[in-house]
């Protein structure tokens, strides 16, 4: 890249990178001040120049860290912990009165994830177009109201449509969840937080199974309302709350961040600027949405996450009615699946933990996925005897394999760049999430009741599967690694850099919104 190439491309920075621009002139390199374009570029272009002009000490991004740990994790968790509690309340319904059993409830179960996939694609683009935050906190309202109509109707069909709508509106929830983490925080901070919020899992089944027992006593007494019916009602009323609390507080990207001083909006920006990750570009771009298809590791996140997710579709709707089939009563069902959600956060916060400790995704995934495998066989093993200890304790454990789901988020993050890219890749994941769901429900059976076998015997050999599709990605991250480390040090070799040059050029390059192909700078986890 030649002196006056530089100058061609760094002429419509004149005003976010005055320096540059004196130290051309300086030199006699003619300078023609053109038009840019700033659609085409990171939003974070607005506020931060191309290279960094602000320097700030490690102590204040600490303190800056600090503060939107205050704000966004917080907010990110009760926003999954709604979703949980109100996607899971079919499965505390089904063992409280619910109206609709056999094939027929199959089909109220799966109607969520065709909701789900049919609107996952539009929700993304949508979102790209308008502000994440407040798209998002409206969409939480308004299923905080399909919630609450779930108990009207009585028969199928309306509960079919109630679910389905459901599914559409929560569709979005994780894809923009994992793009505000990727805005406002380091790759080796990422996990961590993206643990936090999914660990609400395990939180959710925590809370879910004790909220459905109290209420399970509501039928008991003098109140004559059924017991799902007020299950209903009052998640659909917390899920208003929180979507207006999103509203109130959720940032929309750092340079939207009110809470943030206009100093603090600069930190954050520069404090991610390494990561080469960007914030947002609200441009819709055909090259980003094709790399996004060809890229091979696309599919096998997609493969990885249908291997996981397969078993999550069966065991987020079956589990209860699993645990009852072992001779409990519906009381005790709906307490003791409370220890599972108690694996659950421990399972996502320690993989969380190692993924951002040892800059690796996929072995904490293996390290998941080992109790859950486990569990699986003594399910398949101990099915027909009378050991209710052992395979209570085997459905506990099972639920281990939960946390992958928050590691192929954070790998997302984590190795895509380009906004179009991230959000199409977000999106054909939560697709994948979908079409898995769908065909888990359907590995439980009425006909295989109360057993269920062949849908354990799925999940064993599924995450048996997923063993060698995490060391592959991982293979091929570090392979993309190598390559990317010799691009660079062609590039130095050819244009004569010295690493200052090189320096300065990672800096520009890190708010261009290129897709991490195209930028050679970008470095990808493992």
């Amino acid at each position: 890249m030649s002196l006056e190439k530089d100058a061609i491309r760094l002429q419509s920075d004149r005003d976010s990178s005055p320096g540059i621009m004196e130290d051309l002139e300086k030199k006699g390199v003619e300078v023609e001040v053109l038009e840019v374009d700033f659609r085409d570029r990171d939003e974070a272009l607005k506020l931060v120049g191309m290279e960094r002009t602000a320097e700030f000490s490690e102590e204040h991004y600490k303190k800056l860290r600090r503060k939107l740990d205050m704000v966004i994790p917080p907010l990110c968790a009760a926003v999954y912990c709604t979703q949980y509690l109100d996607k899971t309340a079919l499965s505390y319904a089904s063992i409280m009165g619910f109206p609709v059993t056999g094939q027929g409830y199959n089909l109220v179960a799966l109607s969520f994830y065709v909701g789900f996939l049919i609107w996952v694609f539009p929700a993304m683009y949508i979102s790209q177009k308008t502000r994440l935050a407040k798209y998002l906190g409206t969409n939480i309202v308004l299923w905080g109201i399909i919630m609450a109509l779930h108990a009207i109707p009585h028969s199928f069909a309306p509960f079919f449509v109630l679910r389905l709508i459901l599914g559409m509106l929560e569709s979005c929830v994780a894809p923009i969840l994992i793009l505000i983490i990727s805005m406002f925080y380091k790759k080796d901070e990422q996990g961590q937080r993206i643990a936090w919020f999914y660990m609400m899992n395990g939180v959710a089944g925590i809370f879910g199974g004790l909220f459905a027992y109290g209420v399970s006593f509501v039928s008991d007494g003098s109140i004559n309302i059924a017991s799902y019916k007020i299950i209903y009602l009052l998640l659909g009323g917390l899920a208003i709350m929180v979507g207006i609390a999103v509203l109130i507080w959720m940032p929309d990207s750092p340079l939207h961040a009110r809470f943030l001083t206009k100093e603090e909006r600069i930190a954050a920006i520069e404090r991610i600027r390494d990561g080469q990750g960007g914030t947002e570009n609200k441009r819709l771009k055909k090259v980003q949405l094709i790399e996004a298809f060809t890229d091979i590791r696309t599919w096998l996140i997609v493969l990885s996450t249908l291997l996981t997710n397969i078993p999550n579709g069966g065991l987020a709707n079956f589990t209860n009615i699993i645990v009852e089939g072992f001779g409990y009563t519906q009381k005790q069902t709906l307490i003791l699946s409370t220890p599972g959600g108690a694996l659950g956060i421990f399972s996502a916060v320690f993989c969380g933990w190692y993924s951002d400790r040892k800059s690796d995704r996929m072995t904490p995934i293996v390290l998941g996925l080992i109790p859950t495998i486990v569990g699986a066989g003594m399910l398949v093993g101990l099915n027909g005897t009378d050991q209710k200890g052992a395979l209570l304790f085997a459905t506990w454990i099972i639920g281990f394999y939960g946390s992958s789901l928050a590691i192929i988020y954070a790998w997302n993050a984590s190795n895509t760049s380009g906004h179009t890219k991230k959000i199409t890749i977000n999106a054909i994941t939560l697709a994948a999430f979908c079409v898995a769901n769908i065909v888990g429900t359907e590995t439980f059976l009425p006909k295989d009741a109360p057993a269920y076998t062949p849908g354990k015997i799925s999940i064993l050999v599924l995450l048996c599967a997923q063993f060698f599709v995490c060391y592959l990605l991982r293979w091929i991250n570090l392979r993309l690694n190598k390559q990317k480390r010799k691009q660079v040090e062609e590039m130095k070799q050819m244009n004569g850099w010295t690493d200052a040059d090189v320096e300065r050029e990672r800096q520009r390059h890190a708010f261009l919104d290129m897709t991490d192909r195209q930028n050679p700078f970008f470095v990808y986890t493992a």
